[in-house]
């Protein structure tokens, strides 16, 4: 799991751009002087290129597309709908409640896929980081479902996984002691493709119910200047691109 990581961490924009700074560096101190400016125009280019909201929102939109939104009422039927954890950040040790993040959509959606008759059941995937808080993102989720009025009997919880592949592996042995082959699968739709194959891979049926899409194709002046967000969500991107590949 940490070399996933760590592969990740190096491939993402941030990550590739500190690496090649660091190769100038050394190139420089090396007396390869060409070599080293090379490398650093290399950093800065590859760095402000996905800082540009227009590159990252293409990138990002590169992978949503293929999963739209799709109405609560127009939805598949399944006896279950999947929740991915992501969308809620556990209470941390020196904190109160939980805190929703911009991936908190997917647990709407899945309450509205609930009260709209799609699925009978909702399994939320997602265990707990130690360091951070006892409370697993699963727990957490329940609460918050629990508060949107869908009933507890209607909740299965899965703890124990921590990344995209041990979710789909727990969840399918739950779904299998009851089971279930076919269901509908909730995460965001940057996030969405890997979470189908890894899914597909524990031989279910799985249908995309996407939510939290970020891309966008229109874009003011303003855009054109580096930001913050769009080299997060660029990395984020290629967190996804990355992870299918290396099958995390």
């Amino acid at each position: 799991m940490f070399l996933d990581k760590l592969v990740i961490a190096l491939l993402a924009p941030l990550g590739s751009a500190l690496a090649l700074g660091g190769a100038a560096l050394l190139l420089a101190v090396l007396g390869r002087r060409g070599l080293a400016w090379l490398a650093g125009l290399a950093a800065f280019a590859w760095l402000l290129t996905w800082s540009l909201p227009p590159a990252s929102f293409a990138l990002r939109g590169m992978l949503e597309e293929a999963y739209p939104y799709i109405a609560p009422l127009d939805a598949p039927r399944a006896p279950v709908a999947v929740v991915l954890g992501g969308g809620i950040d556990p209470p941390g040790r020196l904190h109160g409640p939980a805190n929703l993040n911009a991936q908190a959509d997917r647990v709407l959606y899945a309450a509205e896929l609930y009260h709209a008759g799609r699925v009978g059941r909702l399994l939320l995937s997602g265990g707990a980081n130690p360091v951070i808080s006892a409370r697993s993102e699963a727990a957490v989720t329940r609460e918050l479902l629990l508060a949107l009025g869908v009933p507890a009997e209607a909740i299965l919880v899965e703890e124990e996984s921590r990344n995209t592949r041990e979710n789909a592996a727990f969840s399918a042995r739950l779904l299998r002691a009851r089971g279930i082959e076919r269901i509908l699968l909730v995460t965001s739709a940057l996030h969405m493709r890997r979470a189908v194959a890894r899914f597909e891979a524990q031989g279910l049926e799985v249908i995309p119910a996407a939510t939290d899409h970020e891309a966008r194709d229109r874009f003011t002046a303003v855009d054109w200047l580096p930001d913050a967000e769009a080299l997060d969500g660029a990395g984020r991107a290629f967190k996804e691109i990355v992870g299918y590949r290396v099958g995390r």
